[in-house]
């Protein structure tokens, strides 16, 4: 089981020009409770501008509202969150990516990263890692859930 350890942050770009109480969010999860949980983990700090059951609706409110960052589920029906970080890149748009997870895998992890993730969050650890990832993820730098640290360690 994952602890709570310092969170792992590496400065990958330059500081974005957003406001971090400010930043314009998009959340998709298929699970209706975790999607409220994320939502009110996020709601007093950051404009979530749509909260989605789902990849596609993901992909379409992103390239209409533009958002500064999306917190997608991995694992959502037919177009899964790393479906959806490759759509936007091939569309040409860049908001930053947290992901949010039941897998603890490093292929998983590694998966997200080359999809462009900024953020590597564990269901389980939501209402501690969130917020941090969100904000590093903002900031250009990159988190961890810090259990998979520890797990990785472990082995």
């Amino acid at each position: 089981m994952c602890q709570n350890d310092i969170p792992r942050q590496t400065s990958t770009n330059p500081a974005p020009q957003v406001q971090l109480r400010q930043a314009r969010l998009i959340l998709a999860d298929d699970n209706p409770a975790i999607l409220r949980q994320v939502s009110s983990i996020l709601e007093e700090d950051f404009d979530i501008l749509a909260a989605l059951p789902d990849g596609e609706s993901a992909l379409r409110k992103a390239a209409e509202l533009k958002p500064d960052l999306l917190v997608l589920d991995i694992s959502m029906g037919r177009m899964s969150g790393f479906d959806v970080a490759r759509a936007l890149k091939q569309a040409g748009q860049s908001p930053r990516l947290v992901f949010v997870t039941i897998h603890q895998e490093s292929d998983f992890v590694e998966a997200a990263l080359a999809c462009g993730a900024s953020g590597y969050v564990i269901k389980s650890h939501l209402a501690s890692d969130l917020i941090p990832a969100v904000n590093a993820a903002l900031l250009g730098d990159l988190f961890l859930s810090p259990c998979l640290l520890k797990s990785e360690n472990m082995s």
